[in-house]
């Protein structure tokens, strides 16, 4: 275990791993993936590290080493208000300005925490919200967690904390909102955890945004120190995709060590007193040449001198690439474009289906506008353009098009799954379930619709009738390979929706 490993080696292992997983270990940190590596290999059963780094680069990596590996060569490190700056601005101007909005717009909010590890951040804004909202039981809120650590999300589902996650916290915070446990640990109560929904999620390889993944239409990302991880071209392609999943008008706050103008060229700087955040702009100001003028409602004369705020102490950089097009993306739009030029063999459902899967929702619905003459008429190409909408926010039009589906093809349990997923985002629960049994009865092995019932009865309060879900979802999933990927699952696996099941029911088992 002693043995100097060699630099040729570590630089070789280094970009292995940059290109499987996207982390990052330029030279001056080898240091740091040498000690990752080191207590990864006793957990892959190797006693020579050498041995192990020869063994992981012979071949590319499967789903369980790119789990164990992230759970070496990741810092879990957070604690409840993190960075209370930014949690300053969050309380004070950024969600008070969407919580008016959305009081006159269905009560709807969605918050996403992307790299949430072991679930203090999702937590710190639960009970933010339960702060701010006194009539929160009559909202749809969403609080998505997402981590890439299997470990990580279950201790953030079992909600039990040492003193260490409370360090800098008021002691309010634990009196109010945890229970003291006999060994001297905090337990978050029931109701704020039910708040929070866990899912495991790749950030660099899986699709988002997704209604499925409940990854689309977001108010607010926090993706805190996660991007520090990444090579330059992995963070840009993560910026974007986290920019298609917020609505316009909203925000994506990253860590006070990964702002940079560079990675953000889509949205607007907005610098805060102590804290910088990202707001995306809506359509009418990507039209407009002045962006340096900009200055949103929350910042209006009248509450300016309300929130005691100086004009020095707020400033909205420009965004000089905004009406420039990326290079890349003109590449990759062009390639899809001309999808079926390049193999003859696709059809145009399987051309739409392939740009769907690259995430190019816009494009999508632009392909099959110009290349399915009888789109009205084709369930098939209004499922792509349902999904595609959904995936945008446009909720309406996405029911729209999954209703004019149904109309022609009755008897097809996918089409009812998604209308449930629509409807559920618009918080018609009742109407979910409803959709979610007329699959069941239609193919009672539809182990997507189990697993979305499971979730949506535990949401309701009804473990029992949510553990009879899941149970037999687990069941018809034993019947399918683990690495077999399910049909309208957006590429997860059978062994996926087992852990994620599996995170799930411990959940219920602790709140």
């Amino acid at each position: 275990m002693n043995k100097r490993i060699p630099n040729a080696l570590l630089s070789k292992f280094s970009r292995f791993i940059n290109q499987q997983m996207g982390i990052y270990f330029p030279k001056n940190r080898w240091l740091d993936l040498l000690r990752g590596i080191s207590s990864a290999a006793r957990e892959f059963g190797f006693d020579d590290v050498e041995e192990c780094i020869q063994w992981l680069i012979s071949s590319p990596l499967k789903k369980n080493q790119v789990e164990i590996l992230a759970c070496h060569l990741t810092v879990g490190e957070t604690y409840f208000f993190r960075e209370t700056k930014i949690i300053e601005a969050m309380e004070q101007y950024v969600l008070p300005e969407i919580i008016k909005s959305q009081r006159q717009n269905g009560k709807r909010l969605r918050l996403w925490s992307a790299g949430c590890c072991t679930g203090e951040e999702p937590y710190t804004l639960a009970i933010l919200l339960s702060r701010m909202i006194p009539d929160i039981k009559d909202w749809n809120i969403t609080i998505l967690a997402t981590d890439i650590n299997p470990l990580f999300l279950q201790k953030a589902a079992e909600g039990v904390y040492r003193e260490w996650s409370f360090r800098g916290t008021p002691y309010w915070i634990k009196d109010t909102y945890f229970k003291k446990l006999a060994d001297g640990n905090f337990e978050i109560l029931p109701n704020i955890k039910r708040m929070v929904k866990f899912s495991y999620l790749n950030l660099v390889e899986d699709l988002y945004p997704s209604i499925f993944s409940d990854t689309n239409a977001m108010d607010v990302i926090f993706c805190r120190n996660v991007l520090m991880y990444f090579s330059p071209d992995i963070v840009k392609k993560i910026v974007g995709k986290l920019h298609d999943a917020l609505l316009d008008d909203r925000w994506l706050i990253v860590g006070s060590s990964e702002t940079s103008q560079f990675y953000f060229p889509q949205y607007i700087t907005v610098n805060f007193p102590g804290a910088i955040l990202y707001k995306k702009i809506d359509k009418e100001m990507k039209k407009s040449s002045r962006v340096e003028n900009y200055i949103p409602n929350i910042f209006s004369e009248d509450n300016k001198s309300q929130i005691g705020f100086l004009d020095s102490n707020i400033h909205f950089i420009p965004n000089p690439e905004l009406e420039t097009k990326n290079k890349e993306d003109e590449v990759e739009k062009e390639k899809w474009q001309n999808i079926e030029e390049a193999d003859q063999s696709l059809t145009p459902i399987e051309a739409i289906e392939i740009l769907y899967q690259s995430g190019d929702y816009k494009g999508t619905i632009q392909k099959i506008e110009e290349n399915i003459g009888d789109y009205n008429e084709n369930p098939k190409a209004m499922k792509y353009l349902a999904k595609a909408c959904a995936n945008q926010g446009n909720l309406n039009d996405a029911l729209a098009w999954c209703e004019k589906a149904i109309i022609l093809d009755k008897l097809n349990p996918q089409f009812y799954h998604l209308r449930a997923a629509i409807l559920e985002e618009q918080g018609f629960i009742e109407k979910a379930l409803g959709e979610l049994k007329r699959a069941l009865y239609l193919d009672p092995n539809f182990v997507l619709a189990h697993f979305m019932l499971g979730n949506l009865t535990r949401k309701q309060g009804n473990l029992q009738e949510s553990r009879k879900y899941f149970e037999n979802a687990l069941s018809i999933l034993k019947t399918h390979d683990r690495e077999e990927i399910l049909p309208e699952s957006e590429g997860m696996n059978a062994g996926r929706l087992m852990e994620l099941i599996q995170l799930s029911m411990n959940g219920e088992l602790n709140a």
